[in-house]
């Protein structure tokens, strides 16, 4: 009867090690793909941008740089042009917006580094948002006042689910409206 406990002892211990290692593995994985651990990233850009300045001081309203994000699923970063329609004139002789500009004249993009980074599993539409007037900084938070654009909030689904659940949003919280 001794060895019969220890066999199955044995074998518990390597079921109990198992399911440890598999949930520790499926921890981690979990936690790489949570864009939770992204809030208050502010990664340094290629060519510093101030919306403190640009949507703040000057009052330069989300939409017009972001001109895709009321028709399309992604705001995208604007496009050189955008920028260029005043800094054609204004603060050229920084070397910033000189920058700016040699990339636009050779037709070399910016390498910007991505803030906001929704796992790929995730389906987000910025139009569906804003056509339910939901303000950018709900999201982004107070842009207006950042030197450099930080991740705000968590953007976790729970984040998400609780602000789909408002009554002024009434918005749906079934599993295919964002995972599809």
């Amino acid at each position: 009867m001794n060895a019969t406990l220890n066999s199955n002892g044995g074998a518990t211990s390597k079921i109990i090690i198992s399911i440890l290692i598999f949930l520790v593995i499926a921890g981690s994985f979990i936690y790489a793909l949570a864009p939770a651990k992204n809030q208050g990233y502010a990664p340094a850009q290629p060519i510093p941008f101030s919306h403190k300045l640009h949507a703040g001081k000057y009052n330069i309203p989300c939409m017009y740089c972001h001109v895709a994000a009321e028709k399309s699923r992604h705001a995208t970063v604007p496009a050189m042009n955008i920028c260029l329609n005043c800094h054609r004139m204004v603060k050229t002789d920084s070397p910033f917006i000189q920058d700016l500009t040699k990339h636009y004249n050779e037709g070399k993009p910016i390498q910007w580094i991505k803030v906001h980074d929704l796992p790929e599993f995730t389906y987000f539409n910025h139009k569906r948002h804003i056509a339910r007037g939901v303000q950018c900084q709900t999201c982004h938070g107070e842009v207006q006042t950042m030197d450099r654009v930080q991740q705000f909030a968590p953007l976790t689904m729970g984040w998400c689910v609780n602000c789909h659940r408002q009554p002024q949003y009434n918005a749906p919280v079934t599993c295919d409206t964002c995972h599809r």
